[in-house]
């Protein structure tokens, strides 16, 4: 699993991912983390507000600095819907 951080590497993209890094860590997920800060990729996916987190390109919050729960909740979920699928 690829958890994406977009954002130009303000302090709460920085945040972002640190908690996303704490959130692999503390989850023992598999996965990693990846920066993406070019503009054009950002906004090809459909991202208008930084920072935001996608997971394996399907981005699941924009505009706000999710704390460590919160993306092991996402993720979780995402792991749960795909098994149903």
């Amino acid at each position: 699993m690829k958890i994406q951080i977009l954002g130009t590497g303000c302090p709460k993209c920085k945040t972002l991912e640190a908690n996303a890094v704490k959130a692999i860590e503390d989850g023992k997920l598999d996965a990693t983390v990846e920066k993406i800060t070019d503009l054009d990729q950002i906004m090809d996916m459909g991202v208008m507000m930084t920072p935001a987190l996608a997971v394996d390109g399907e981005v699941l919050s924009a505009g706000k600095v999710l704390n460590k729960d919160q993306i092991l909740a996402l993720v979780k979920a995402g792991q749960v819907a795909q098994r149903i699928q």
